[in-house]
C-alpha cells in the first residue's frame, strides 16, 4: 500500500471521528434558543414595519452557526430523511451532518434540479406529483424557511390554519362551528378549493412580494425538476415536496380575509382557510356567489385558479365536506361528524394492514392498527363521533375474525376464540396477546376542542403555545405534537 494513501485515509477517518463527536456534543436547546430569538426579534420588527431590519436580522439568522445545525437536524430527522434527490447523496451518519452545517452557505447558490416522483392519491387513482431536493438543497429551504417563517405568522390571515405553527384542521373546525351553530348564522357556504395551487403560483408576484434574499429565492424556484432522465423547467409554482413550499403559498392567499371584511362589514360573511381548501360563510346565494368572483380575481394575479368542479355554494341544510368532516344542519341544529369518505378512507386502509399481516404475529398485527387508530381517534375526537367509532370497531372485529379464521382454517370458531380473544373485566372479546392489546376507537372519549386564539403570535406569545402544547399533551393521549417549527406535515384527511 502507498504510504501516503494510507495517511491520508487516516486523517480523513480521524476527522470524521472529530466531526462526529462534534455534532453528538451539540447543545440543541441552546441552539434553538439562538434562532428562537433571532426570529422573536423578526417577528417584531415585521409587526412593527421596519423592512430594513427584518433583513438585516434575517441575514444574521440565516449565516449562524445555530440556524444551520438546526436546519440539517430537521431535515435528517424528518420522514424523507431516508430518500435522496438526483445526486444519490444521504446525511445519515454524525460526521456527514457535521460537515454539511459547516459546508452550508448562500455564496455562490446554484441549487440542483429536483427528482420527480407520482404517489396515488389517497382512495383515488390518479397520482399527485412530489418532487425531491438533494439533501443540500433541503437545508438551504430548511435554513431560510427559519428566517421567513417569523414573517409569514405575522403577517398571515388571523384565520387561515393549514401549515400554521401550533394550529391545526381541529382549530378550523371549531371556529367553523362558531360560524355557523346560531340560528341567525349564515345559511350560505361557498366551499373553496384552488386548482393545482403549488403547480401553478406566479413567480414574479412571489419575488416582488416575499422578503426574503432575492437570489435564494429565485434558486429554489427555478430549480426544475428531473423525470424519467429528461430535465423539465419550472416557470411557475412552487415544489410540492419543498419545506419552504407551504410557507411560500400560504403568504400567497393571505390576504383574502381583509379583502372580504372590507368589501362585506358588518355581513355574516366569515372566511376560513386551511391551506388550499378554504370556506366563505354568507347571508344570501347572491353573496357567495359574488365573493367567488372576488376572490377568482385575487388569486389570478398570483396566478390561481378556482377549480370548477370543486369549488361549490351550499346551503348549510344540504351540508358540505370539509376537512374530512361532514358539516350539516339537522332541525337547526348543527352536527359535525367524520364523513363518509373519511370513514371509507380508514377502513381501506385496515384492511389493508390486515391483508397483509397473513404471515404477522398477533403482536405486529395489534402495533400496526394501534398507530393507525389512535391517529384517526384522535383526529376525530372533538366532534360528534361516538356512534362512527363503535360502528369501526364492529367493523374491525370482523375483520380480524376473517384474518384468524384464514390462518386456522382446521379449527373451529370457539378455539380460535381463546387463542387471539380475552375476557378483560366486563368485556369479553379482547383482541390481546402477553404483550399487547389492540386499541378500541370506543376508547377515545369525546372531547370539545379548545381553539387557539386568532390574535396570538408564536413568536410573540410564546409562553401561550407551550402552555396550549403541554395541555394537549396531558389531554390527549398518543398525540404527535412536535415542537419544531418545521411540523408542516399536510394530513391526509381523517387518516
Amino acid at each position: 500500500m502507498n504510504v501516503r494513501n494510507s495517511n491520508t485515509s487516516n486523517d480523513e477517518k480521524r476527522t470524521d471521528r472529530d466531526l462526529s463527536r462534534q455534532w453528538k456534543s451539540i447543545d440543541w436547546n441552546k441552539i434553538r434558543s439562538n434562532v428562537n430569538r433571532l426570529q422573536t426579534r423578526i417577528a417584531k420588527a415585521t409587526h412593527e414595519g421596519k423592512r430594513n431590519l427584518v433583513k438585516r436580522l434575517q441575514y444574521l439568522l440565516t449565516n449562524s452557526y445555530s440556524a444551520k445545525a438546526l436546519a440539517v437536524r430537521t431535515i435528517t430527522q424528518n420522514r424523507g430523511s431516508r430518500t435522496p434527490g438526483i445526486d444519490g447523496v444521504l446525511w445519515l451518519l454524525p460526521h456527514q451532518k457535521m460537515k454539511a452545517v459547516l459546508g452550508i452557505t448562500h455564496k455562490k447558490y446554484n441549487s440542483q434540479p429536483l427528482k420527480r416522483i407520482y404517489i396515488p392519491k389517497p382512495g383515488k387513482k390518479t397520482k399527485r406529483p412530489l418532487s425531491i431536493p438533494t439533501m443540500y438543497d433541503r437545508a438551504m429551504q430548511a435554513l431560510y424557511a427559519l428566517a421567513l417563517q417569523p414573517v409569514a405568522e405575522t403577517k398571515a390571515d388571523k384565520r387561515s390554519f393549514g401549515f400554521r405553527l401550533f394550529r391545526s384542521a381541529q382549530d378550523a373546525a371549531q371556529y367553523a362551528f362558531i360560524c355557523l351553530h346560531n340560528p341567525k348564522s349564515a345559511p350560505w357556504i361557498l366551499e373553496g378549493d384552488i386548482k393545482g395551487c403549488f403547480d401553478n403560483i406566479s413567480h414574479e408576484w412571489l419575488k416582488e412580494n416575499v422578503q426574503m434574499e432575492q437570489s435564494i429565492l429565485s434558486q429554489f424556484l427555478k430549480s426544475g425538476y428531473v423525470f424519467e432522465k429528461n430535465l423539465y423547467h419550472t416557470d411557475k409554482g412552487t415544489p410540492q415536496g419543498g419545506i419552504i413550499s407551504p410557507i411560500l403559498s400560504n403568504m400567497t392567499l393571505d390576504g383574502i380575509e381583509a379583502l372580504l371584511s372590507e368589501q362585506y362589514p358588518g355581513m355574516k360573511v366569515h372566511f376560513i382557510r386551511y391551506a388550499d381548501d378554504f370556506l366563505v360563510t354568507a347571508p344570501s346565494k347572491e353573496v357567495a356567489e359574488e365573493i367567488r368572483e372576488l376572490i377568482q380575481v385575487f388569486i389570478a394575479e398570483r396566478g390561481l385558479e378556482l377549480s370548477e368542479t370543486k369549488t361549490l355554494i351550499t346551503h348549510i341544510n344540504d351540508g358540505f365536506d370539509f376537512l374530512g368532516w361532514s358539516f350539516r344542519k339537522y332541525g337547526g341544529t348543527l352536527v359535525i361528524k367524520p364523513s363518509k369518505d373519511s370513514i371509507k378512507k380508514i377502513t381501506e386502509k385496515i384492511s389493508k394492514i390486515i391483508h397483509k399481516a397473513t404471515a404477522w404475529s398477533q403482536e405486529q398485527l395489534i402495533k400496526a392498527l394501534n398507530s393507525v387508530i389512535t391517529g384517526w381517534t384522535n383526529y376525530h375526537r372533538n366532534v360528534v363521533a361516538k356512534e362512527t367509532f363503535q360502528k369501526l370497531d364492529n367493523i374491525v372485529w370482523n375483520m380480524l375474525w376473517k384474518w384468524a379464521k384464514r390462518r386456522h382454517s382446521e379449527k373451529g370458531k370457539k378455539w380460535i376464540a381463546r387463542r387471539y380473544w380475552y375476557s378483560e373485566g366486563t368485556r369479553k372479546w379482547v383482541f390481546k396477546d402477553k404483550a399487547s392489546k389492540l386499541v378500541l376507537f370506543s376508547y377515545t372519549k369525546i372531547r370539545r376542542h379548545a381553539m387557539v386564539k386568532l390574535d396570538k403570535n408564536p413568536y410573540l406569545d410564546r409562553d401561550y403555545f407551550l402552555e396550549r402544547l403541554g395541555r394537549f399533551r396531558k389531554y390527549t393521549p398518543g398525540i404527535q405534537t412536535r415542537l419544531s417549527y418545521f411540523a408542516y406535515r399536510r394530513p391526509e384527511y381523517g387518516l
